[in-house]
């Protein structure tokens, strides 16, 4: 082989080297990128999912507190009802005790 040919080959094989170094470097760069990106696209949906959450908890919060409301007020017009049953019937529990100790 000649001189000529064997500097022709270590040429190519430098040049193969250093192809193969950029390759290697670019895939790092490609997957350094990809992770920052992959990176913030998780903090991302985090922040929006956290912000979802807040939101249904809100609703969830304003909705609890108008059955509360509701129930509260249903409840005291059931004893309101109850009361006045009870005032209307305490008469009669009266005179129905007076009768008895004027019977015996």
């Amino acid at each position: 082989m000649s001189f000529e040919a064997i500097q022709k080959v270590t040429q190519t094989e430098q040049s193969a080297k250093e192809k193969k170094a950029e390759a290697a470097a670019e895939a790092k760069r490609i997957l350094a990128e990809a992770e920052r990106d992959g990176q913030q696209l998780v903090k991302q949906t985090r922040a929006a999912a956290e912000e979802k959450v807040k939101l249904m908890m809100s609703e969830a919060e304003a909705r609890a507190a108008k059955y509360l409301e509701q129930t509260l007020a249903e409840s005291a017009k059931a004893c309101e009802t109850m009361k006045e049953q009870a005032r209307t019937r305490l008469e009669q529990a009266a005179d129905l005790i007076v009768r008895r100790v004027e019977n015996r």
